[in-house]
């Protein structure tokens, strides 16, 4: 999760929204100092100072989140932190818990018809599940895995949309003490096979089909070919989304006969680091890694997201547009630990108008939203204007992840949606299924500036040389551990892929992969991946940089900027733009473009060339493909270069493939003609 800014110090910054007294009063975050002062003796001058001690008595910090959320635990921990080296630091040890049972918790305490889950689908009524049904789905299905022989440890693969299923079947599979991992129905099923294959499922939850823009894509044929393609697979387990009364095949199970059932709650007690889930890396340029989380790790760490940061709890209604292969899901997920209702959406973002997200947070009555910055981008380039068309009065904040927020869509979030919320711009992972930085509801907002570190995140700007820079940009790296690390990748045996991935560069320390800024003032900015940096003339600048000073052009849809470092010491830097309809690019055009980026980025990063394409190629879950162009571009063969199953466009992919090679024959032409 990204954002992006011009660091300016005090000169220039925008001051967008400062929370009012009485909102940081009764924030939970607050309300958490408050409790540390009367239960711990702890005494906090501002945020800094809370964050300070978070990371500087990580045995303190952690052990109170576990205190102030009451965990529920069948055996406490005998120590905070046992082991503290990274990889390898040890929480929590001796505890016994499950995420699945912390999660329903909050069920207990809700009156009879509170809805736990409001779920929205394209051309359809929304329709609610309470706390006591959600509960009781949860239970039947765990005791209907249960009796297939699904045991602790065994994985369980879902092909779901962002529907409630989706929800139960995760939250069945951790009461069980199984493995779940999940991809989105849109991917394609080598790309699935790809993901599912690598850890061998015992049993398959998949969906018939899903909506998306006025259509329903029909599954069922893809779900057959997984069933061939994963030969550890026992049971197929199919949910009837598109139509309830299809008769489901013969040797598949039908999951709403299984979610009917009488069966009490039961959750497997297991220790701290057990696995949880298994998400994915973009597998852009190889197989992709399978990144394994802990029950006690996202337990801990959604807790403190929610309840702290998003300032989220039982009034709140939380709706974050997400595919189920996208980490922000399970954070929507999430937030049912601190007893707020999650909205699921099956459909398109901009369904029968570009802000039709906006109109499901106002009809469902949403105070949190949570949206890729490209939506907000998107919505801000159609002129669109959500606050005059739909009632927003329950909206609190909006959290924008995924992709750098142009400076221009800050400005039109306040103009266009709501003045007084929180936007709060986040950056972190899949990595560790949370923020490193990002939203904070005691500080103001700035424009293109994240707000502050999250609490027990030890988070710095490296140099080369492993030095802390403040006002420059540097490496963004962790120097301590977390609980939401991941425990281990799959098929891993000796660590040696875990290790290279985040301590190849920096012993010990946490790299990211990214290059930051912390500001002089305390807050950040986030340039974009390392492994994608524009590099002019030994001048870093991240790409972010670039999308930023030509985001305001109207006549752009979207762009790709590379930097690609030849064999010969030569360095190439087109500049791919998408233009809006109706535009040309034109000497006018690319005047101006070449203008913004002398003056909002440098003289040095101005690029070589600047050249029109049918759109921007992209993974599955809408990252830029920078770094596969780049490849094209240095003459790596594609099927070297990037995993196409990961590619949501192929088309256009091609097309920048076979630019690349016109790029190359010209080079070569060239060099033969000097």
């Amino acid at each position: 999760m990204t954002t992006s800014g011009t660091p300016t110090g005090d000169i220039g910054r925008e001051l967008l929204w400062t929370p009012s007294q009485d909102r940081v009063r009764v924030s939970r975050m607050s309300v958490y100092q408050r409790w540390l002062e009367r239960e711990r003796g702890l005494r906090f001058a501002g945020y800094e100072d809370v964050w300070r001690w978070s990371v500087g008595d990580l045995d303190g910090f952690w052990g109170s989140i576990w205190a102030h959320f009451a965990v529920t635990a069948s055996a406490p921990p005998t120590a905070v932190l046992a082991e503290r080296d990274m990889p390898g630091a040890r929480w929590f040890p001796g505890a016994r818990l499950n995420w699945a049972e912390n999660l329903l918790r909050p069920a207990a305490s809700r009156a009879v018809g509170d809805p736990a889950i409001v779920a929205v689908c394209e051309g359809r009524e929304a329709t609610e599940i309470t706390w006591a049904e959600l509960t009781a789905q949860v239970a039947s299905l765990a005791a209907e895995l249960r009796a297939l022989g699904v045991r602790p440890g065994d994985r369980v693969a879902a092909y779901l949309p962002n529907i409630p299923q989706a929800v139960v079947a995760l939250l069945a599979t951790a009461s069980v003490g199984a493995i779940w991992s999940c991809c989105a129905p849109d991917f394609g099923v080598k790309g699935v096979i790809d993901r599912f294959r690598q850890i061998e499922p015992a049993v398959l939850i998949a969906v018939d089909g899903y909506h998306f823009n006025g259509k329903k894509a029909d599954r069922l044929a893809a779900v057959a070919e997984l069933r061939e393609q994963l030969p550890t697979v026992r049971h197929t387990v199919v949910v009837r989304h598109l139509d309830p009364g299809r008769v489901p095949a013969a040797e598949t199970l039908a999951f709403d006969e299984l979610v009917t059932g009488q069966a009490e709650p039961a959750y497997e007690q297991v220790p701290f680091e057990h696995p949880l889930w298994i998400l994915y890396s973009s597998g852009t340029t190889g197989l992709p890694k399978g990144i394994v989380h802990s029950h006690g790790g996202i337990l801990l760490e959604h807790l403190k997201i929610h309840a702290l940061h998003f300032d989220t709890g039982r009034a709140d209604r939380v709706f974050i547009y997400a595919s189920t292969a996208w980490m922000v899901w399970n954070v929507l997920v999430g937030a049912l630990s601190v007893g707020a209702t999650i909205i699921t959406y099956d459909g398109s973002p901009a369904f029968g108008e570009p802000d039709a997200l906006f109109g499901i947070c106002a009809g469902q009555r949403a105070t949190r939203f949570g949206t890729g910055a490209a939506y907000l981008t998107l919505c801000e380039k159609a002129g669109a204007r959500p606050g005059d068309r739909h009632d927003l009065s329950a909206l609190r904040a909006i959290l924008s992840t995924g992709s750098p927020l142009p400076e221009s869509a800050w400005h039109w979030v306040y103009d266009a949606v709501k003045k007084d919320l929180l936007l709060g711009s986040d950056c972190g992972g899949t990595d560790v299924c949370t923020a490193f930085i990002g939203t904070n509801p005691l500080l103001p907002v700035y424009a293109g500036e994240m707000q502050a570190p999250y609490l027990g995140v030890r988070i710095e700007a490296w140099s080369t040389a492993g030095e802390p820079v403040i006002g420059q940009v540097g490496e963004m790296v962790i120097t301590a551990p977390m609980p939401s690390m991941p425990v281990r990748f799959w098929n891993d045996p000796d660590g040696s892929r875990y290790l290279d991935a985040y301590f190849g560069t920096f012993p010990g320390i946490w790299r990211h992969g990214d290059w930051m800024t912390v500001t002089a003032d305390g807050t950040y900015v986030v340039h974009g991946r390392s492994d994608s940096t524009i590099n002019r003339g030994g001048v870093r600048m991240g790409s972010a940089d670039i999308y930023q000073a030509i985001d305001s052009l109207p006549e752009i849809a979207g762009s790709l900027v590379i930097g690609a470092e030849l064999g010969d010491g030569d360095y190439y830097m087109p500049l791919f733009v998408v233009l809006a309809p109706d535009a040309a690019l034109d000497d006018d055009l690319i005047a101006r473009i070449r203008r913004n980026i002398r003056a909002e980025v440098s003289p040095r990063h101005v690029p070589d060339d600047i050249i029109a394409a049918p759109g921007v190629p992209v993974t599955i879950t809408g990252k830029k493909l920078e770094v596969p162009v780049k490849r094209l571009l240095q003459g790596t063969p594609e099927a070297t270069a990037v995993n196409r199953a990961t590619v949501a466009n192929p088309d256009v992919l091609d097309w920048y493939a076979d630019y690349a090679a016109r790029y190359r024959r010209r080079r070569t032409s060239r060099e033969q003609r000097d």
